[in-house]
């Protein structure tokens, strides 16, 4: 199965294609890393795998390195310049102009014009030599273990895809993904430090999810993963989890909630900073694959099956938007609110606007 061309929703895909191979042909990893994205029609039905506001332009990033962004609230798209033609998972704009993308081969790309136009600033075989230089910095017994694992990114390739990627600034970000990877960087991705020695995750578990909320910050990932730290990401450990299968996404609220979502309709909210955890009844079976807080507080997740679900009481309930499931049955990535209000999700069939973004009452 060819990771470079994922065709379902994006985390929920990725996990099933993470479960049987990680592995690309090394001689298809320098085309791809320097090759940009092919400008074309049909790019307005790629498969997209996340979307998000830059201010009041919306952007999508799919597969092949496929990034639109569009002007008049998901109407229409225009293609953007890409220097890469991997795959793309995720991504976040801090404001108008500033963004980021992650996705495939350890990918990092900036955007400084509101997505219309993207440099790279990080590749996995940069990230494996970064990780093997740190590691032979580290002192102490922990040193033998980092330096075999950055032998074996620098081994592998740059085979490992990264899935999500949390800024809470113009400057302070994090990018993580499949095998616990796990980078920071300070300076707006000028600069980026290899952060997987900072998590307790021994098992080396995908990270899929990671957000912050009401001063922490917070990590989800396979297996029931959940992990926090309380010292601004100077360490995460972990959290007593309900939840024994994967999380493929989290939601922090404005007002300090925190969800995760993810195999089989599964979601569970938190109040208190993840100590305990409630389970959610979305009534959905299909996996959970994307979220989004709206202009008004609304929270909204979309799935595998199509769904699109709403919560007006901060994620502890939701509700199937007036219409259900998207006919046909369209397997959704990633949703984002227009600035005319309107839901747009992304998904296996491309983008698609949601005329209504009103919660049922």
């Amino acid at each position: 199965m060819n990771i470079l061309n994922p065709s379902a929703a994006r985390r929920a895909a990725l996990a099933a294609l993470l479960a049987t191979s990680c592995a690309l042909a090394p001689a298809a990893a320098p085309v791809a890393l320097t090759q940009p994205a092919l400008v074309t029609p049909k790019a307005l039905n790629a498969a997209m795998l996340a979307i998000a506001a830059a201010g009041q332009r919306l952007v999508a990033a799919g597969e092949r390195g496929t990034i639109l962004y569009s002007d008049d609230a998901g109407v229409t798209w225009r293609q953007a310049s890409v220097p890469v033609g991997v795959s793309l998972t995720a991504l976040q704009f801090v404001d108008a102009k500033q963004g980021w993308a992650v996705g495939h081969q350890g990918v990092v790309l900036h955007s400084g014009d509101g997505g219309a136009t993207w440099t790279k600033q990080l590749d996995g075989i940069q990230a494996a030599a970064l990780a093997l230089r740190t590691a032979a910095d580290i002192a102490g017994p922990e040193q033998a273990r980092a330096l075999a694992d950055a032998q074996h990114l620098v081994d592998d390739g740059p085979d490992k895809p990264f899935l999500d990627l949390y800024f809470d600034s113009p400057r302070s970000g994090y990018v993580l993904g499949a095998y616990n990877l796990l980078f920071k960087t300070g300076d707006g991705g000028a600069t980026w430090q290899p952060w997987q020695q900072h998590v307790a995750n021994p098992k080396g578990l995908h990270l899929y999810g990671m957000r912050g909320a009401g001063g922490a910050l917070y990590l989800a990932g396979e297996q029931g993963l959940l992990l926090r730290s309380t010292d601004q990401g100077a360490s995460f450990s972990t959290l007593a989890t309900p939840y024994k299968g994967s999380y493929f996404g989290l939601l922090a609220t404005r007002g300090g909630a925190l969800l995760a979502y993810g195999l089989r309709g599964n979601a569970y909210w938190s109040g208190d900073q993840g100590a305990s955890w409630s389970k959610v009844e979305t009534g959905v079976q299909a996996s959970l694959a994307g979220g989004a807080e709206l202009a008004d507080g609304t929270l909204v997740l979309v799935s595998q099956g199509g769904d699109v679900l709403l919560s007006r009481d901060q994620g502890r309930s939701f509700a199937a938007q007036a219409g259900g499931t998207l006919p046909p049955a369209l397997p959704l990535a990633a949703v984002a609110q227009a600035r005319d209000g309107a839901l747009v999700v992304a998904g296996l069939r491309g983008l698609r606007r949601v005329a209504s973004a009103a919660a049922p009452r």
